[in-house]
């Protein structure tokens, strides 16, 4: 008896065991801590949602998915350590990073080491031009949202002196770039170009130069920590210039940090995916447990999610299989139904304009 009991647990253990080893694990690399971390909590919050929904399914291919959460602050060098703990620990794939200037960088770890990237925010056109096979992204790239906000500045009339300001991050700056060249290509040359530094908090001698230079509009490439003091000290030393961001400010935090002031500001982000009907079960389900799938939320599900089907079809979670099978076909997400091109860009809907208003962002009509 006592030998047979010690088989069955030995047998218990090593089936719990192999159970363990066949379970699916992604990595999620965001910032977490640091003034970013809204952005990362809706990340961690859209992934942690598709993996419940996708366990109580089956999980993938039978096996459990399990989230191996990596903290990367928007730091460049902070991304490549989180990226190489991700390696370590041999995760199938990353849903990462958000700040451009960190999922650049990691991005060549990863596809040195053949594991998928799928990042629900990084917008720079870089991550996916330098022809990395394994990179891909369920959002859109700055040029696109660059053209759409240049567009708009012109057909609204929104400005006749304009000023371009970034916060000389890689997205900062490369949306602000984008707005420049395209608002140049229509003819239309920026009165005023400068910069602030990501972490200050006094925007005095900027808004000074603004106001001396008489701009009336003023383009703004950075995150909404520093646009939401940018806009409120502004309008408290008396600059009534319109300003834009671009989606660095889709978060409710940057109206708490502006108060009144961010009423009237406007912001280039995509088509809501909450109006997607679809996609209103997950969305009721976020908002029963108090928290509103706003920004990036849904772009981490989506991402999650088309990582599990291209696992289930490659019937593996290799890399390069992995791969390419996102490059093949179409994926149903919350987002819609989504398809990569051969860069690893979505073909999603493009870019619309928002304005603020009590707190809310809404369509600009």
């Amino acid at each position: 008896m006592t030998s047979r009991l010690l088989l069955a647990s030995a047998a218990a253990l090593a089936l719990a065991a192999g159970a363990a080893q066949a379970d699916v694990t992604l990595g999620v690399a965001s910032p977490f801590t640091g003034q970013n971390s809204s952005f990362g909590e809706q990340i961690k919050r859209g992934a942690e949602a598709a993996a419940a929904a996708i366990n109580a399914a089956g999980g993938i291919n039978g096996e459990k998915l399990i989230l191996d959460l990596q903290d990367d602050a928007c730091d460049p060098k902070q991304a490549v350590a989180a990226a190489n703990k991700i390696v370590s620990a041999n995760d199938a794939a990353v849903i990462g990073h958000f700040c451009s200037s960190s999922s650049i960088p990691a991005s060549d770890v990863y596809a040195e080491a053949g594991i998928p990237q799928i990042s629900p925010a990084s917008t720079n056109p870089k991550l996916t031009d330098r022809g990395l096979t394994s990179v891909f992204r369920t959002c859109g790239r700055d040029d696109q949202q660059s053209a759409v906000a240049a567009a708009a500045i012109v057909s609204r009339k929104l400005g006749t002196k304009i000023a371009i300001v970034d916060d000389k991050s890689a997205y900062g700056k490369g949306i602000a770039d984008g707005v420049r060249s395209a608002l140049a290509a229509k003819g239309i040359h920026e009165a005023l170009d400068d910069t602030l530094t990501q972490g200050d908090k006094d925007f005095s001698a900027l808004i000074s130069r603004l106001k001396s230079a008489n701009v009336d509009f003023v383009f703004y490439g950075g995150y909404f920590s520093e646009a939401g003091l940018l806009v409120r000290q502004a309008r408290e030393q008396g600059l009534k210039a319109i300003f834009m961001g671009g989606d660095g400010i889709a978060a409710t935090e940057f109206a708490s940090i502006a108060g009144p002031a961010s009423d009237g500001v406007l912001m280039t982000f995509y088509p809501d995916p909450r109006d997607n009907p679809a996609a209103a079960p997950v969305i009721q389900a976020f908002r029963d447990q108090k928290f509103e799938p706003e920004g990036y939320t849904l772009y981490s599900y989506a991402a999650v999610t088309a990582f599990a089907e291209a696992v289930k079809r490659a019937g593996t979670v290799e890399g390069a299989k992995v791969a390419a099978e996102l490059h093949k076909g179409s994926y149903k997400t919350v987002l819609g139904t989504i398809a990569f091109d051969a860069k690893g860009d979505p073909d999603t809907d493009p870019f619309i304009v928002y304005v603020w208003k009590a707190g809310k962002y809404v369509p600009l009509k």
